[in-house]
């Protein structure tokens, strides 16, 4: 399979992103010791960086619209390069939740133009796949980047993880520069306009279906070390390659993702992947204490949780045709929806004292009501488009 280069600035800004994400949570206790505060309070840092991710998105979009969309990429890549770099620098915990929050603005904004960009440099039937490949940077990272980077942050000094997100930033920079081609831009555009899509059910089911069925998986994700150690009984020592293995997961379930959806279309595989998902999820509840399969369920999981990225921002840029950058932008939001929800509603059996499997019970419930909600949508509006493709053909015969 040959990937054409085009693609590979977008996948690059994909692993710094994916590595500022997610690094962060294993550095923690570093951070937190290094700044003074509670770990609870360092975890705030995470919030206010998808804090960030939900303003940044919609706002930068809209107002950014109207630019040729690699010129806006690469000033949503020196945003957050610059502001990673003063992350490194940052000298106090507020100082450093300010840095955070502004850190996490381009985030959605550089998804939501990179995944139209994606879609328009793609071959017909092949945007999916496209879509996918620009993920691949951020499943990439899930691999490789963070438990590298995590554990540089760990021997030298956490500071470092900034200052590698950096360095990311830049190569991100110069390959966008170089080998990026020039996009049309929505000129006619304007802010209100781009936000019509609101309007319409469609939109609003797509999202849904994201941040409710896809935030069944972050119920696992986010209590994942846990449940590992205590309920499969697997050594602390060993997370780093139980994270690895969900990593691998990650890329290989981004790219069949894409595949599926340009093979079978984005309604049927969004149903599909979401009943595969609740499937695995009430496997992680009866089986997690058997510590072989256990561990093929992390990497089915894992598999799972990105399998759905390309599928459902096809279904959103179909919903939104003529604001597809705010819409793939908002869909960055309801990604960070999910992964609230998700770790908000998995806590809550924790909090009554049950064991650490509970969690992915809840997210049968939350991947169920997703697969609801994308079957509803999928005879509402699959069938609609196939009635209009009809009528297309019949009055090209005319």
């Amino acid at each position: 399979m040959k990937i054409d280069k085009k693609i590979i600035p977008l996948a690059i800004g994909g692993l710094g992103i994916g590595t500022t994400e997610f690094t962060i949570m294993g550095l923690l206790p570093d951070m937190a010791k290094s700044l003074q505060i509670s770990i609870p309070e360092a975890g705030h840092l995470i919030s206010a960086y998808a804090f960030g991710v939900v303003v940044g998105a919609p706002i930068l979009i809209g107002y950014s619209v109207k630019f040729p969309p690699k010129k806006v990429l690469m000033a949503l890549m020196v945003i957050f390069t610059l502001f990673n770099a003063f992350s490194a620098m940052a000298p106090d915990y507020t100082t450093m939740m300010i840095i955070r929050f502004l850190s996490g603005l381009p985030h959605g904004a550089f998804f939501g133009v990179g995944t139209v960009v994606a879609a328009r440099m793609a071959a017909k039937g092949k945007e999916a796949f496209n879509i996918s490949l620009m993920f691949t940077g951020l499943t990439i990272a899930n691999l490789a980047m963070v438990p590298l980077v995590t554990y540089i942050g760990h021997t030298f000094h956490w500071r470092w993880y900034f200052a590698i997100v950096s360095v990311i930033g830049l190569l991100a920079l110069l390959f966008l520069k170089l080998w990026l081609p020039d996009v049309k831009s929505d000129k006619e555009t304007h802010f209100m306009e781009e936000l019509k899509f609101l309007k319409k059910r469609q939109s609003w089911l797509v999202l849904m279906i994201t941040a409710i069925g896809f935030g069944g998986l972050f119920t696992w994700f986010s209590y994942i070390t846990p449940l590992m150690t205590i309920v499969s009984g697997i050594p602390e020592s060993y997370m780093a390659y139980v994270m690895i293995l969900a990593g691998a997961g990650m890329v290989v379930g981004n790219l069949v993702g894409g595949y599926l959806s340009d093979r079978l279309n984005p309604e049927k595989t969004c149903v599909l992947l979401l009943l595969l998902m609740m499937i695995s999820l009430a496997g992680v509840f009866f089986l997690s204490e058997y510590r072989n399969v256990s561990l093929i369920l992390t990497f089915i999981c894992g598999a799972l949780s990105m399998s759905v990225s390309a599928p459902i921002n096809i279904m959103m840029m179909k919903a939104a045709p003529k604001s597809e950058m705010m819409a793939a932008a908002f869909m960055q939001a309801a990604f960070n929806i999910a992964n609230a929800m998700g770790a908000f509603l998995g806590g809550i059996p924790l909090e009554k004292g049950y064991a650490f499997n509970y969690p992915s019970l809840v997210g049968v419930g939350m991947t169920l009501i997703g697969l609801i909600i994308s079957i509803r949508y999928k005879y509402l509006y699959a069938s609609v488009e196939v009635q209009e493709t009809i009528t297309e053909c019949v009055s090209c015969e005319k």
